[in-house]
């Protein structure tokens, strides 16, 4: 009833042929269904759109690729930005493009089965690279004109890079994920602006800006998280080059989980000296040979399980079997082999396993189980943040409620007892979480 108010009002306006002829097409409900009946944010998503902009969208995506070419999304976004004279017009534009091809990305990925889980975190992936690379511009030109270039104390321009962390280092973004980042900038120095100021001013004052640029819809859905960072929430949000080297050194403050978060660390946007200069001290940190805390990893490990886990209850990320039971497995191994095998130097999980594998640090059959494993819990991950349109909630529903059933059918168990696919999903998330714990345990002792 919603939606064809929506089309009523429509078609008092412009565009009044098109949304009736979209109606009248026998495929409308089947794809509206299928697309609007996965989630409550996406319906109110749907129905926050003008109509105008909206039918373009689900009439024309079939033909539009799941992945866009960075090349592709970069031409797009800088001809709709081109055409904004204010910086707030410029920010508008870039969240209403990046708003609306995460829409076609999600639509994309439930109407059409086919997409892979990998495939649709590479499509997200490509989507937030060009939008913090874009975000990045504008900021810097906002800032340029209040204070002038930030220059070193050679005179020399000061270089800035972000670097990406987390799923967003490892190009395996996933539905409602955040954007997690590290901003580094060249030294110490001044801004050659009449108003100039230090340039440890200017960048937490870029960083701040870069902060309120970039808008989530929901909570969770594109935020920016710049926890990972020297000091953590305590630190500066922007850092030079040498305090980064200092802190992320073997005499330096890092705590072990932080060498190991470092593995994801992936230059993104700004200056690209910069950024492989970072990388290239990561890969010197991270990999060293330097003995692995292993004791501290996993008493870590056991406080996350007592603290974010309820009894009784079973956490997609945080329960033991969860997928951070998978991932640190797999970067556990990284930082203990990685001196001697630089194809572990990877931020991709997927990829760290295969090079796993091909050292024979894990049997074959094992690790395709565990990539089969990963691929299943991060598909439930996406489904459970897809049905509810938030991050935070990992907590599966009771197996006998409707939520559960209702995620079942979602994630494809959709067999006509519906009780019956929920029965089946609950065993196979048993299954695969209990071999998850299994080799976490025979790898690395009891959690």
């Amino acid at each position: 009833d919603q939606f064809l108010d929506l089309i009523l009002e429509g078609s008092r306006q412009a565009g009044k042929k098109q949304a009736w002829d979209f109606i009248n097409d026998k495929k409308t409900f089947p794809l509206l269904a299928r697309l609007l009946g996965a989630s409550d944010f996406l319906w109110e998503d749907f129905l926050r759109r003008q109509h105008v902009n909206l039918l373009p969208l689900l009439k024309d995506y079939r033909d539009a690729p799941l992945i866009k070419p960075q090349t592709s999304l970069r031409k797009e976004l800088n001809r709709i930005i081109a055409k904004a004279k204010t910086d707030e017009a410029r920010k508008e534009a870039l969240n209403r493009f990046k708003d609306q091809e995460l829409f076609r990305i999600d639509m994309k990925h439930i109407v059409e089965p086919g997409t892979s889980l990998p495939d649709f975190s590479l499509a997200i992936s490509e989507l937030a690279e060009v939008i913090v690379e874009r975000s990045l511009i504008d900021c810097q030109a906002k800032l340029t004109k209040l204070y002038g270039s930030p220059r070193l104390i050679n005179k020399k321009p000061c270089p800035f890079a972000v670097l990406g962390a987390g799923k967003f280092g490892g190009r395996e973004m996933g539905y409602a994920s955040d954007i997690e980042v590290l901003f580094v900038y060249g030294g110490p120095g001044r801004t050659s602006g009449k108003q100039g100021i230090e340039n440890s001013e200017y960048f937490e004052r870029l960083a701040q800006e870069f902060l309120q640029w970039i808008e989530a819809k929901q909570e969770g859905i594109f935020h920016i998280d710049v926890r990972l960072r020297p000091h953590g929430g305590k630190g500066s949000l922007a850092n030079a080059f040498d305090e980064v080297c200092t802190y992320y050194s073997a005499d330096g403050l890092a705590a072990p989980f932080e060498r190991q978060a470092l593995i994801k660390l992936r230059h993104i946007a700004g200056d690209a000296a910069l950024g492989k200069k970072v990388e290239a001290h990561r890969d010197n940190f991270v990999y060293s040979g330097a003995p692995w805390d292993l004791a501290t990893a996993l008493d870590l490990r056991r406080q996350q399980v007592k603290q974010l886990v309820e009894p009784g209850q079973i956490n997609l990320k945080h329960s033991h079997g969860g997928i951070v039971t998978l991932e640190y497995a797999i970067q556990y191994l990284q930082v203990m082999h990685g001196h001697r095998y630089p194809s572990l130097r990877t931020p991709n999980t997927l990829r760290a396993l295969a090079a796993l594998i091909d050292a024979g640090l894990i049997p074959r059959a094992t690790g395709e189980n565990l990539r089969k494993s990963y691929l299943f819990i991060r598909m439930l991950i996406d489904g459970l943040r897809m049905v509810r349109g938030n991050t935070k909630d990992l907590v599966l529903p009771p197996a006998d409620s409707d939520e559960f059933i209702f995620l079942a059918r979602r994630v494809g168990y959709q067999t006509e007892d519906w009780q019956a696919g929920a029965k089946h999903l609950l065993s196979d998330i048993e299954q695969h979480m209990k071999q998850n714990r299994d080799f976490f345990e025979k790898m690395f002792g009891k959690v």
